[in-house]
């Protein structure tokens, strides 16, 4: 099968790192795959995947923006030349666009909702959903349903998957490389590896730092990632005279270089469509304390395979954090259980094999 996945940026974040474990699982099956974006940071992985990248100017948050009309003929011909039987979609603005191919070129296409979306206007009058489009998560289901009347007929639930094989259980070497990576070695360290946006709620999570430091001093919380919240959370951190135990630390490195490292994973998001660093910490053996929110609550299962807390609640943050930190023996039985819940149901095949199905299902006429 010829498969065109549309995307405006091949930056890293949770969309890339999407379509690169699906791609590679995908032409490890013997399926072609093609990714158009505007270019990025990890196209020489992609390519070194064998995922074939095109590169076009359509990066924007308009889906009016000229500069999508203008690479509609390019787009067109790649469709005709390769002979794509699906397009895939991975954002709103290359969803409006892949619906405009769709109608042209015959090609079904296929969407992926990779989050919660404000029910506005003129998503409304124009969903461009494609004739399926796959939820990532149970909640993200209902929301297609409830927030955008998508027939449930049309929504096909498949989980992100990672790379086992990338993503392995951490050891003591393994450890102590993560920590000279980061340049800091404390005990018990807490992280975090997102985007720094407000909707992660990095903020609750450092206002629960001071009760967390009352009960274990040395604790320390590394941040990493960098997005519009950034000068915000420092100024925060600086606010609560925090600055020698939370460090922020740019993206340098893949996250599973940089998990080990840690003692704790924690993710005290608002909204989560399903929450990949979540499944990448659990793959890797990293105990989690999480928001009770979104597809969080498909991947843990409260005392079994994590903690979980009620959103934007600091003081709840801090006592499920030193409640974890406090019981290394259940957190170790726990670890477990959930690297096996990964295994049976987020690994890279299954969601390879589930979203071909969809393919299969909606594939070129």
């Amino acid at each position: 099968m010829n498969i065109l996945m549309l995307t405006t940026h091949a930056n890293t974040g949770g969309i890339t790192s999407y379509i690169l474990t699906l791609g590679d699982a995908l032409t490890k099956s013997g399926h072609k795959v093609w990714v158009v974006s505007s270019g990025g940071n990890c196209v020489e992985r992609m390519e070194a995947l064998g995922i074939k990248h095109v590169k076009l100017d359509i990066r924007t948050k308009s889906e009016l923006h000229p500069k999508l009309w203008l690479n509609f003929g390019k787009l067109n011909a790649l469709i005709n030349t390769e002979k794509i039987d699906v397009i895939h979609a991975q954002t709103r603005v290359m969803q409006v666009l892949g619906t405009a191919l769709s109608a042209v070129t015959d090609v079904h296409l296929v969407t992926t909702c990779h989050g919660f979306f404000r029910p506005r206007w003129f998503r409304r009058t124009f969903p461009c959903w494609g004739e399926a489009v796959i939820a990532i998560s149970k909640p993200v289901a209902g929301h297609l349903m409830t927030d955008f009347k998508v027939p449930e007929v049309r929504i096909h639930l498949v989980p992100n998957g990672i790379d086992l094989d990338i993503f392995k259980l951490t050891n003591e070497n393994k450890r102590q490389q993560a920590r000279q990576l980061l340049g800091i070695n404390a005990s018990p360290l807490i992280g975090i590896i997102a985007r720094l946006s407000d909707v992660k709620g990095i903020n609750v999570l450092i206002k629960a730092m001071p009760t967390v430091l009352k009960a274990m001093p040395t604790s320390n919380l590394v941040i990493v990632g960098q997005g519009p919240e950034e000068d915000n959370l420092k100024q925060i951190t600086q606010e609560l005279g925090l600055n020698n135990k939370i460090h922020f630390k740019n993206m340098l490195n893949q996250p599973q270089d940089i998990l080990p490292a840690f003692d704790l994973f924690v993710m005290p998001s608002i909204m989560e469509g399903l929450g990949l660093s979540v499944m990448e910490a659990q793959a890797c053996g990293i105990p989690v304390v999480a928001s009770k929110v979104g597809g969080l609550i498909d991947l843990i299962q409260y005392g079994v395979t994590g903690f979980l807390v009620e959103p934007n609640d600091p003081e709840a943050l801090a006592e499920r954090i030193i409640e974890a930190l406090r019981n290394p023996e259940k957190l170790k039985n726990m670890t477990q259980r959930a690297r096996h819940n990964i295994e049976e149901y987020f690994s890279a095949q299954r969601m390879a094999r589930e979203t071909i199905k969809v393919y299969e299902q909606h594939s070129r006429r």
